[in-house]
């Protein structure tokens, strides 16, 4: 790719020379395979030069991509992902920050193909597991810019499918490499969390959307199949079972603020499904806490509109059914004492015609219908779950 004339080549380091040597004069002949032995061979038995290895790919990758040169590009991820899956040594670490680096340079692009290039070996990382624990690593960027790429709205219906799909992903893989891992247990704080979970619920959500619009049936491969909201389910049940007792809080509170913002509580259907994949995901003797933040969201709510209320009613009937497998253990006490108050509060709601209790001057309409349907929704949820 580079000419160097032979003195001058000689007084190169020799990481440089066979990094050099890896890149084709012509990048549609691909990675030359011989010398990317050559250089993987050089990694292992001189794995202190690795972070320099990394650098100068890095280096060769981002000026290659400010030159529009892609073929290159796409050479330089091929090679790093190699050398990745080769080697495990204590110097690895240097070499990753060079490698994220790189796939952070990738993801900033606005060509859709670098941004799956740069996601794919992001995924490919992301399933390696490192002999040595990574102190000062940081995924902010990434979790960030992969929830970005899940709510893309490129005009092409074919791209932005595949753009959303990387960022799944991408969202998944930072899952995997962070979630066990003590040194990244943030990925649970609720600035990570508020990113994952409304990400993945936005490609839940659109299901019916790619649904009316994917091919039929006998003209879909068995690959063509999948689509954003089957992935965004999957990454969502993954994240969810992985969830300690400590996590839940953090992991359920996002699925209840999308649900809020995007008026879901009514139709109640995806509301429903949402807490639904909830249940079944998360570890059993978990169960309890998502009835409570259930409880806690309905009380929070008691002044909103009687059908949000309702829903809400409606999706914790669900869940406290699937938790009655298991066990809800206290909250049943909890599940009954908030019905009942929420009950009285709908009634007082219905007799003085407002929300704040006075006969007059309330400053919104009380539809008595609705209220008679929450109400029929409570007795209802407490004659399903065993309360009454």
């Amino acid at each position: 790719m580079t000419g160097v004339c032979g003195c001058c080549g000689a007084l190169r380091p020799r990481y440089k020379r066979l990094v050099d040597n890896i890149f084709p004069e012509d990048p549609e002949d691909g990675l030359v395979k011989t010398n990317m032995e050559k250089l993987t061979f050089y990694a292992l038995s001189a794995p202190e030069k690795l972070d320099r290895i990394g650098a100068y790919l890095s280096e060769k990758l981002i000026r290659d991509v400010s030159r529009h040169r892609y073929g290159y590009v796409c050479i330089a991820m091929e090679a790093l992902d190699q050398l990745l899956m080769a080697c495990h040594c204590q110097s690895i670490n240097l070499f990753v920050e060079s490698f994220l680096k790189m796939v952070a340079k990738l993801l900033e692009s606005e060509k859709p193909d670098l941004q799956i290039l740069g996601t794919n070996s992001f995924v490919k990382f992301a399933n390696i597991e490192e002999d040595t624990p990574s102190y000062h690593r940081s995924y902010d960027f990434f979790v960030s810019r992969f929830s970005e790429m899940c709510h893309s709205s490129h005009d092409n219906m074919d791209i932005r499918t595949k753009i959303r799909m990387a960022g799944i992903k991408g969202l998944q893989g930072v899952v995997r490499k962070t979630v066990n891992d003590e040194l990244q247990a943030n990925i649970w704080d609720p600035q990570h969390m508020d990113k994952i979970v409304p990400s993945l619920l936005f490609n839940l959500q659109h299901a019916e959307e790619m649904e009316s619009r994917s091919p039929s049936p006998l003209q879909t491969t068995e690959k063509e199949k999948e689509n954003p909201a089957e992935l965004a389910e999957r990454c969502l049940r993954e994240l969810l079972g992985r969830a300690a007792y400590g996590n839940i809080k953090n992991a359920i509170k996002p699925v209840l603020i999308h649900l809020d913002n995007h008026s879901l509580w009514e139709p109640k259907t995806f509301a429903i499904r949402c807490f639904k994949i909830v249940m079944y995901s998360i570890q059993p003797q978990h169960s309890h806490l998502v009835i409570q933040q259930l409880l806690s969201h309905l009380d929070a709510n008691s002044k909103s509109a009687a059908t949000v209320r309702a829903g809400i009613v409606e999706v914790l009937s669900e869940a406290a059914i699937i938790a009655a497998s298991g066990s809800v253990g206290p909250t049943v006490l909890e599940v009954f004492n908030t019905l009942l108050r929420q009950l009285r509060l709908s009634i007082d709601y219905a007799l003085t015609g407002t929300y704040d209790g006075a006969l007059t001057g309330g400053t919104k309409i009380i539809k008595e219908h609705e209220e008679r349907m929450f109400q029929e929704a409570v007795i209802k949820t407490t004659g399903r779950t065993g309360i009454a």
